[in-house]
C-alpha cells in the first residue's frame, strides 16, 4: 500500500502521522508521538486513529549527541512503521513549517534552496523553525530519494489585508518584514475544510484554537480576514506558559528596573507567565488548573475566558459581523467549563449556550434561541498536511 508521512516538531517533541492512499482520499493509520526528545529518557507511543494504543515505550538515547537526536527520533519512527505496516511505500513526507514570512503562500516541494530560504526565518520563529528545518534535513539524509512537501502555518493568513497586518512602527520595518504573521494556519484551514461538509463554510466566523498554544482567527468566505496571533506566536492571548498581548512599556520597565537581559525576557515571555504565571506556577496545563480548585488558579481561567471574549468582539468587527463561532483544541474540543464562560460573556453577540449539549462535547452547542451558531469540531493538522502533500505530489 502507498503511504505519507505527516512530520510535525518542536524543540523536545515530535509527532508523525501515517496515512494510507486510497481510491477515495487518505486513510489515518496511526499517529506516532516521542516526547522528551532531549532528555534520558524518551518517551514513545503510538496509537491507531481511533485512539487506542499500539505502542508505549522508553528510548535511551543518551549515546546519541543532542544534536543528532531528531534524526535519530525519525528513524525510530520509521523502522517501528516498517515492522509494523509491512510492505507500505513511503511515497511522499509532509511537514509543518512554522513560518513562511512573506515568501510562501502555498505548500511548496522542498528543494536546499527553498530550505536555504527558510533559514531566514529562524530570528521570526525561534523556538520552532530551527526543529522544522531539521527533521527536514534528518528526512532528507534518511530517505534521499522521496519527495518532502513543506506546509506553513502562517499560509492561511496570506489572505490578510496588509492594514490589518501592519504595526504602527516605522515604515521602514514593515517594509523589512516586522509585521503580523498569524499561526496556527493549518488548523484554521482544516476547520475551513470541515465546515464545508455542513455547508457553513461561508459564514462570519470567529475560531478559537484553545489550548496551551491558543490563538483566534476571524475567517470570511473562507479566507483569514484578521487573527490573535502577530509577529510570533507569543502575542494575542495568554497560553499556557506565554503572556499574551502586553504593554511594550512593562518590558522596558524589568529591563530598567530588574536589569533583565534579552534572554530572561524571553524566558518570561514564552516559559513564565500565560496560566502558569497568573496561577502563581501551579500549571500550565488547563485540566491541572480545575483540578486545583486554588484561587490563583481560577483567576488563570478566567482570565484566559475573558480575553477570548474580549478577542472575539474585535475579531467581529473585523469582518463586519459574526454569525458563528468555532471551538477547537485540546481546550476548544473537551472543555465545557472554558466555552460556557466564553460564551456567557459574549452574551452580546448573540451566543446561547445549550448547556446539556456543551456538556456532551456535542458538535453543535447553541440553543435554538441563539443569534449565532456555536459549535465543536476537532481539529488535525496533520490531515491536513496529508492533504496538502498528496495535492502537491500528483
Amino acid at each position: 500500500m502507498k503511504t505519507l508521512l505527516t512530520v510535525n516538531g518542536g524543540s523536545s517533541s515530535l509527532k508523525c502521522g501515517l496515512y494510507q492512499v486510497t481510491s477515495e482520499g487518505l486513510e489515518n493509520l496511526c499517529v506516532i508521538k516521542l516526547g522528551n526528545l532531549l532528555g534520558d529518557g524518551v518517551r514513545f507511543s503510538a496509537s491507531d486513529a481511533a485512539g487506542n494504543s499500539l505502542a508505549s515505550k522508553t528510548l535511551d538515547m543518551n549515546a546519541v549527541g543532542r544534536e543528532q537526536r531528531h534524526q535519530a527520533a525519525l528513524n525510530e519512527v520509521l523502522s517501528w512503521l516498517n515492522a509494523t505496516y509491512q510492505g507500505h511505500q513511503l511515497i511522499a513526507t509532509g511537514h509543518r513549517i512554522v513560518h513562511g514570512g512573506n515568501e510562501f503562500s502555498a505548500p511548496v516541494t522542498i528543494t536546499e534552496e527553498i530550505s536555504s530560504q527558510l533559514l531566514q526565518f529562524i530570528p521570526l520563529a525561534p523556538l520552532h523553525q530551527p526543529y522544522n528545518l531539521k527533521l527536514i534535513e534528518a528526512i532528507r539524509n534518511l530517505l534521499p530519494k522521496l519527495p518532502a512537501v513543506g506546509c506553513f502555518d502562517t499560509m492561511f493568513h496570506t489572505s490578510q489585508s496588509r492594514l490589518e497586518r501592519l504595526y504602527a512602527i516605522p515604515r521602514r520595518l514593515s517594509d523589512e518584514g516586522v509585521m503580523k504573521y498569524g499561526f496556527h494556519g493549518l488548523s484554521y484551514e482544516f476547520i475551513v475544510h470541515q465546515l464545508r461538509q455542513s455547508d457553513a463554510s461561508q459564514l462570519k466566523t470567529v475560531v478559537c484554537h484553545l489550548g496551551a498554544g491558543a490563538s483566534m482567527c476571524a475567517i470570511a468566505n473562507e479566507k483569514s480576514v484578521a487573527s490573535s496571533m502577530g509577529f510570533t506566536a507569543v502575542e494575542g492571548l495568554p497560553m499556557g506558559s506565554r503572556c499574551g498581548n502586553i504593554d511594550p512599556g512593562v518590558l522596558l520597565y524589568l529591563m530598567r528596573e530588574y536589569a533583565m537581559d534579552i534572554d530572561a525576557i524571553e524566558a518570561l515571555l514564552y516559559k513564565e507567565s500565560g496560566w502558569y504565571g497568573v496561577s502563581g506556577g501551579i500549571s500550565s496545563e488547563m485540566l491541572e488548573l480545575h483540578k486545583a480548585k486554588h484561587p490563583h488558579a481560577e483567576e488563570a481561567i478566567d482570565l484566559f475566558c475573558l480575553r477570548i471574549a474580549e478577542e472575539a468582539g474585535r475579531l467581529a468587527a473585523a469582518m463586519g459581523g459574526i454569525e458563528q463561532i468555532v471551538f477547537t483544541g485540546g481546550v476548544g474540543e473537551n472543555d465545557a467549563d472554558v466555552r460556557s464562560r466564553v460564551v456567557e460573556r459574549c452574551a452580546w453577540l448573540g451566543a446561547e449556550l445549550d448547556a446539556e449539549a456543551n456538556s456532551k462535547n456535542a458538535m453543535m452547542i447553541n440553543s435554538d434561541t441563539s443569534s449565532i451558531a456555536l459549535r465543536v469540531i476537532p481539529t488535525d493538522e496533520e490531515m491536513m498536511i496529508a492533504m496538502h502533500t498528496l495535492a502537491r505530489i500528483h
